[in-house]
């Protein structure tokens, strides 16, 4: 009974606030306040407000809410350690070793990276030539 109190009157302040923002030419801005003051007394007439109070004051409840809560956790539990074995299996049949290395859906193994020996006449800085075959390629 009190919370239904507490809600009209919310409400009607709610209503009185929406007047006061109409009288002053903000018509938006008071339709939007009296939408708002309007939900805690359609939640009143609906009987929400009493299901709440009956639903917030019951041990049975909370109970539930608990026995929902360990149901919550225990399937993104299971969903999380199934995520985790998919990911193994999709590594390793991908690379076809036991490694944990990712590999783009199109490439048939891992790439690795190739450090060319400079040549005796060239220093390490030197060689540019797969720099260029990769401009060219792109047309720069």
């Amino acid at each position: 009974m009190l919370a239904e109190t507490i809600c009209s009157a919310v409400s009607a302040a709610g209503l009185g606030i929406a007047a006061i923002s109409a009288y002053r030419k903000k018509f938006l801005s008071a339709a939007r306040i009296a939408a708002y003051a309007l939900v805690p007394l359609g939640l009143v007439m609906t009987g929400a407000v009493e299901w709440i109070a009956d639903t917030a004051f019951s041990p049975v409840a909370w109970a539930g809410f608990g026995v929902l809560g360990v149901a919550w956790l225990l399937f993104l539990s299971t969903r999380a350690v199934e995520r985790r074995r998919a990911g193994r299996e999709v590594t390793t049949t991908t690379t076809g070793e036991a490694g944990t290395r990712a590999v783009a859906p199109g490439a048939s193994a891992p790439s690795r990276a190739v450090t060319a020996k400079p040549q005796a006449g060239q220093s390490a800085g030197e060689d540019f030539s797969d720099i260029e075959a990769i401009l060219k390629k792109h047309g720069i």
